[in-house]
């Protein structure tokens, strides 16, 4: 990609977050979506439309964007779901996760292995990249205070660890469909060693910023969850431990042990996180195109519809079996699994990976997260509506804020 192409898509991103921001009022109350509008103007202005932006994936944009765009998602996304948060309220995000996320994986993979001619691995491999949810795309629902209380911090603790959870599935089933990259053992050590380092750099940080020879002065203590995920970053780059997965159990570190931290840097970590996003989203619409979409086959269609109404629900209808929730709170917790940012970015590791199916299975992800944003980013409004009664906060929530959203 050119100089003056990086200009004009930086360019295109700052026309199109401005006009994002004027009509946010607007599209707040309507089916009228951020996401989709990234995602539209992407499509409209890549190279197989109008060719304003002629943009490839392999371009080294797209892998640093991407890169950089989920490092902060799931740092943020961990410094949501600290332990205190987790044991305060496991139950309904654990079922979905324990028991929903592996299911949605396996009839996911079903699927695939029914409609199109992906082998068992690559199946699996597809279930695991579609799994994640965001609930970005119900931004309505999830942060409406007449939707219970106990719903919103289902979609939005399990959102918050779906993406980390689903990440080391994704990278084992790529070295088994013989994608490039270490082998089991080494992928392994990678991945503990990014445990290690998420864990360990931050709660050093954080107990010495407790102790008697150091203090942080007010205006400064948001800064401390910077520095960390940047030493994060540089010990994961130097030591080729597993960059997501390190972000991740970092964020969750400085929401336990230093929820101080985590509390004045959480404004700036949305701001910063969801830019990236907004901007993965347009960088994936510009990958997208008419004829992009013309070269999936009909049955690649119909395996992102059914992975969208049956996949999700089906594994969390069976997952909140004697639960509690009534039939309205199922039926909005079955339908809101947006397939989300995380998506995205395994997808273009599956694409960037060298399996031999890679493009097949690229299409397929692209096809269905793009469905899903218009489907659920258009419906959360109009299913929010439904829950006119105010909120009935169960006994475990009393005590704790409203649940943040994406």
């Amino acid at each position: 990609m050119s100089a003056s192409q990086e200009q004009l898509l930086l360019l295109v991103f700052a026309g199109t977050l401005l006009l994002a921001v004027l009509i946010s009022a607007r599209a707040h109350r309507t089916v009228l979506s951020t996401a989709v509008l990234f995602l539209a103007v992407g499509i409209l202005l890549g190279d197989g439309s109008l060719g304003v932006i002629k943009l490839q994936p392999d371009d080294d944009v797209v892998f640093i964007l991407a890169e950089l765009a989920l490092f902060a998602v799931l740092f943020t996304d961990g410094m949501r779901v600290g332990w205190s948060d987790l044991r305060r309220a496991w139950r309904l995000p654990g079922r979905a996760l324990a028991l929903g996320l592996p299911l949605t994986m396996l009839i996911t993979a079903s699927l695939a292995l029914l409609l199109t001619d992906l082998s068992v691995v690559e199946s699996l491999l597809l279930g695991a990249v579609l799994a994640p949810t965001d609930p970005v795309f119900a931004a309505a629902l999830v942060g409406n205070r007449r939707v219970p209380a106990r719903l919103r911090q289902l979609l939005n603790v399990e959102s918050g660890l779906n993406d980390g959870l689903a990440l080391p599935v994704v990278l084992v089933l790529l070295v088994a469909a013989g994608g490039e990259g270490a082998t089991p053992a080494v992928l392994l050590g990678e991945l503990l060693l990014g445990v290690l380092i998420g864990f360990v750099v931050p709660y050093v940080a954080i107990w010495l910023e407790r102790s008697r020879v150091f203090a942080s002065r007010g205006e400064y203590v948001a800064l401390t969850a910077v520095a960390i995920a940047l030493l994060v970053w540089g010990l994961c780059s130097l030591t080729q431990a597993n960059l997501f997965l390190a972000a991740f159990v970092a964020g969750v570190t400085i929401a336990t042990f230093g929820p101080r931290e985590a509390e004045a840097v959480s404004e700036l970590g949305e701001i910063v996180a969801e830019m990236l996003k907004l901007a993965a989203l347009l960088v994936f619409g510009l990958l997208i195109s008419p004829p992009f979409l013309a070269e999936i086959p009909a049955a690649g269609y119909i395996f992102a519809v059914l992975a969208l109404v049956l996949a999700r629900p089906l594994a969390l209808a069976v997952s909140f079996i004697g639960s509690g929730l009534s039939g309205r709170e199922q039926a909005a917790a079955m339908w809101f699994g947006p397939k989300g940012f995380a998506s995205v970015v395994y997808g273009l590791l599956v694409l960037q990976s060298g399996i031999a199916t890679g493009d097949e299975l690229f299409h397929l992800v692209a096809l269905t997260i793009t469905l899903s944003i218009i489907a659920h980013s258009s419906t959360d409004v109009v299913v929010a509506r439904q829950f006119d009664e105010p909120d009935e906060v169960p006994r475990w929530t009393e005590a704790s804020p409203d649940p943040p959203t994406h």
